[in-house]
């Protein structure tokens, strides 16, 4: 880089950092003044908000002639146009001045090629103010009417634009804790731009006092106010629900791909719903349409674990209500299908021999309801005995494996759709590798 080019980038340098020492200034007034925003040479705006402007000046020091400082200020006329004036301001060594400064309008004070845009508001002018609080009895059940006696109106700068005073309603509710699963209390703080006579908030879950409170300017000198209302007794109300399936992990138990709920019988799945405080009126439907024409069964209680027995499919939702019946809820519906009993018996397998390969005998089957089975020997000897179809036998007898050959089985059972089985048949054990001690020679097995 040449000496030349970097002496001009060295002064612009200095330049610059020459122009950020320039600032606004306020003399006079009795509390700090709160800024918002950075003014720029791009017409970016901050604004300047005084606890009071009586008595109060403003003041711009300059980077380096006084003299190259001009000062005017911005009007919104009837037509919510911007009105420039230029104005006189006192000149004090590199700073200028302007006793006392006028609120509630804009200025751009110029020097050289940079200028500097603020707006500046009287604070006493537009005070927040705050005498009660108290809710609407009227308030539904989505809502909470909140009357406020106060004033906080909406402060105006630059024709359309509006300072946010963050005026606070802090009240409790119940959130849903999906891990957990269960209502938790938990504080919700609403944001208002400016004060209303009338403040909707979300209805709370439980019962709550509401706290109006603010705004950020008086809380920026340590002055906020706070109103709190009575007791609110909530009429809103809310349930989560879940249905759970006991899960059987049985391998001879034929299932339903993508059945959800239901499957084979017997089914046992609870159903539960979880309300917040206000719901009085609680009931599980049961029906055989989805539009819940007509209702089968109800369960008056949060919980319900039923065990399905039977083919078929039915439609299961809660029903909730507050004491006066003005706030309901109807939870989203669960179909439970159960589908028809299959039962199919083999007749082969090799106990003894490869480990849980084809080494125990046991029914395929789907919604059995109702089980026995009985297995004899040749000469009609018992040897084994069960009532659960996911039971079977491993080909042994007293802790013994018997002898390779024909068994014979005897079942009775029932399906969900009410089909009854008497079925009956050989059990052939497949001839293995005998190993000394573990099987049994005796012929009257």
């Amino acid at each position: 880089m040449s000496y030349a080019k970097y002496y001009i980038l060295s002064v612009l340098t200095v330049a610059a950092a020459l122009m950020t020492n320039a600032q606004v200034s306020f003399e006079g007034n009795s509390k700090p003044v709160y800024v918002e925003g950075q003014s720029s040479n791009t017409g970016d705006m901050a604004v300047y908000v005084l606890y009071s402007a009586q008595g109060v000046s403003m003041k711009y020091t300059a980077n380096n002639d006084p003299y190259d400082v001009s000062w005017q200020e911005i009007i919104i006329n009837d037509l919510g146009e911007r009105v420039y004036n230029e104005i006189d301001v006192d000149h004090n060594g590199n700073v200028t001045s302007l006793t006392p400064v006028r609120a509630d309008r804009g200025y751009i004070i110029k020097e050289g090629d940079h200028s500097t845009y603020l707006w500046v508001i009287d604070y006493s002018k537009c005070r927040f103010q705050l005498n009660s609080v108290s809710v609407d009895p009227e308030s539904d059940c989505g809502t909470a009417i909140l009357h406020v006696d106060g004033s906080g109106p909406e402060i105006k700068y630059d024709g359309t634009k509006t300072l946010d005073r963050e005026i606070k309603v802090t009240y409790t509710t119940l959130g849903w804790n999906s891990n957990e699963t269960y209502w938790k209390e938990e504080t919700v703080v609403e944001n208002e731009r400016f004060l209303k006579n009338s403040i909707a908030v979300p209805a709370p879950y439980c019962n709550t006092k509401f706290t109006v409170s603010g705004d950020k300017f008086l809380e920026f000198w340590h002055e906020g106010l706070s109103k709190t209302s009575e007791m609110y007794e909530t009429k809103a109300i809310n349930v989560e629900t879940t249905a759970i399936q006991e899960e059987r992990d049985n391998d001879n138990e034929q299932s339903i791909q993508g059945s959800g709920l239901g499957g084979s019988a017997p089914a046992r799945i609870t159903f539960t719903a979880y309300c917040t405080d206000a719901v009085t009126f609680k009931e599980w439907q049961v029906s055989d349409n989805q539009e819940f024409t007509n209702i089968l069964m109800t369960f008056s209680q949060d919980e319900v674990e039923y065990t399905f027995e039977d083919t078929g499919t039915t439609y299961w939702r809660f029903y909730g209500a507050n004491s006066d019946g003005s706030c309901e809820y109807i939870s989203d519906t669960y179909t439970v299908n159960i589908g028809e009993s299959v039962l199919v018996c083999p007749n082969i397998f090799s106990p003894g021999t490869t480990e849980d390969v084809n080494d125990v005998w046991k029914v395929s089957y789907k919604s059995i309801v109702e089980f026995h089975c009985w297995i004899y020997n040749r000469w009609g000897n018992l040897i084994k005995e069960f009532t659960d179809p996911s039971d079977g036998w491993d080909g042994t007898y007293r802790g013994k494996l018997v002898s390779g050959g024909v068994y014979f089985y005897v079942i009775r059972a029932k399906g969900s759709d009410g089909h009854e089985y008497k079925l009956s048949g050989d059990i052939n054990i497949l001839r293995y590798e005998r190993r000394e001690g573990t099987t049994i020679d005796n012929p009257d097995y």
